[in-house]
C-alpha cells in the first residue's frame, strides 16, 4: 500500500480532488487501513491553520462558509471544508445537504469539500472528522474549516480539533440567550451574528456582549455583525480571525492547543485500542452473559463487579475468569 499511498498524496497535494477524496475515504474505514495510512500522514501534517464554525441551527453555517471561502480564495489561500450533518438514529442515513449552499465552489480547484454524517457521535463532529482533517492538511491546504452540526450547547468537540471557534448567532431565535448557554459560549474565540440585516441584529450583538463580559476570559472577544447572504461583513469576520489565530500563535495559546489536541488524539486511540482487545472479547463471551442474568436478577452487583474487572485487566487478576462460577 505504500506505493498506492506516495502517489494519491502526490496527487493530492498537486489539486487531485479524487486523491484528496480516496484519502479520506480510506480513514473512514477505520480499522487497520485508517491507522496505516494516518501513520503514513502523520509526517506531512501541522501545517494547516484551523478553523471551527459552530451555532444553532439556521444560523447560516454553511452560507458563511461559503462566503469565507471565497474571501481566502481571492489571497490565494487553498481551502479545505469538512462540513458535519446529523445521522438518522433510525436509518443511519445523512442527508449531507450543506454542499447544496457551497455549490459555486465545486467546480474551484483550490477548494475541497467533505461532507460527513455524525454517526451517532455526539458533539457535533464526526469520529473519521480529526482524521479527515489530517488528510487535508497533509495535501496542502492552507485553511481547513470545520461546520458542526448545530445541535446546541452540546457542540464543544469542535473545540479539540480546531485552533480557534467562531460561534455563530442569529437574531429572532425566540431565545435571546440561546447560544449564550454554559458550554457553546466558553468556547468561542470570536463570535458572529448573522443575517444582520434583520431586525434585532444589533440587540443579539449586545446581549452577547455583555455575556462575554461576565466570563472568565483575560482577553476581549470580539462580536462582529454580518450578512453572508449579502456579504456584508464578511471580508471584516475573514480578517478578525486571521488577527485572531495571529494573537493566538504570538502569545504561546496556540501551542498549547496544538499540545492538548495531541494529547486527546491519542487518548482517543488508547481507548479505541482498549475497547477492541479487551472489552469486544468481554461482551462476546459468554461468562459476560452469564454476568448479565445475574445482575438483572439483582442476585449481584454491576457496580463491584465492573471495579473487579479493571483491576485484573490491569494486571491484578486472570482478566476474563472474574465471577466464572
Amino acid at each position: 500500500m505504500t506505493d498506492d499511498f506516495a502517489a494519491l498524496l502526490e496527487r493530492g497535494r498537486t489539486g487531485d480532488k479524487r486523491a484528496v477524496a480516496r484519502l479520506i475515504s480510506l480513514i473512514e474505514q477505520g480499522g487497520e487501513t485508517a491507522r496505516s495510512v494516518l501513520t503514513q500522514l502523520w509526517p506531512h501534517t501541522g501545517r494547516a491553520r484551523i478553523f471551527g464554525i459552530t451555532g444553532p441551527p439556521g444560523a447560516g453555517k454553511s452560507t458563511l462558509t461559503n462566503a469565507l471561502t471565497k474571501c481566502w480564495r481571492a489571497k490565494g489561500l487553498r481551502v479545505g471544508i469538512i462540513a458535519v450533518d446529523p445521522t438518522s438514529p433510525f436509518t443511519g442515513g445523512a442527508i449531507l445537504g450543506d454542499r447544496v449552499r457551497m455549490g459555486d465552489l465545486t467546480l474551484d480547484t483550490g477548494v475541497f469539500i467533505r461532507s460527513m454524517g455524525t454517526r451517532g457521535q455526539l458533539g457535533g463532529l464526526s469520529p473519521a472528522t480529526a482524521g479527515a482533517v489530517h488528510a487535508l492538511d497533509a495535501c496542502g491546504y492552507d485553511l481547513i474549516l470545520l461546520e458542526t452540526v448545530g445541535v446546541g450547547q452540546s457542540e464543544v468537540a469542535v473545540m479539540e480539533i480546531a485552533d480557534l471557534v467562531l460561534v455563530l448567532n442569529v437574531p429572532g431565535l425566540g431565545d435571546d440567550v440561546q447560544a449564550i448557554k454554559a458550554g457553546i459560549l466558553e468556547i468561542g474565540d470570536l463570535f458572529a451574528v448573522n443575517k444582520a440585516d434583520r431586525p434585532g441584529a444589533d440587540r443579539t450583538a449586545n446581549e452577547l456582549r455583555a455575556m462575554l463580559e461576565l466570563g472568565e476570559e483575560k482577553r476581549p472577544l470580539p462580536v462582529l455583525l454580518v450578512s453572508a447572504s449579502q456579504g456584508t461583513g464578511v471580508t471584516e469576520l475573514c480578517e478578525e480571525l486571521e488577527r485572531q489565530y495571529l494573537l493566538l500563535n504570538g502569545n504561546g495559546e496556540l501551542a498549547r492547543r496544538r499540545a492538548l489536541r495531541l494529547r486527546s488524539e491519542l487518548l482517543t486511540l488508547v481507548r479505541e485500542g482498549i475497547e477492541q482487545r479487551l472489552l469486544r472479547p468481554l461482551l462476546d463471551s459468554p461468562m459476560f452473559a452469564q454476568s448479565l442474568e445475574r445482575f438483572q436478577s439483582r442476585t449481584e452487583s454491576p457496580y463491584r463487579w465492573a471495579e473487579e474487572f479493571v483491576t485484573q485487566i490491569s494486571g491484578g487478576g486472570p482478566g476474563y475468569e472474574l465471577h466464572k462460577s
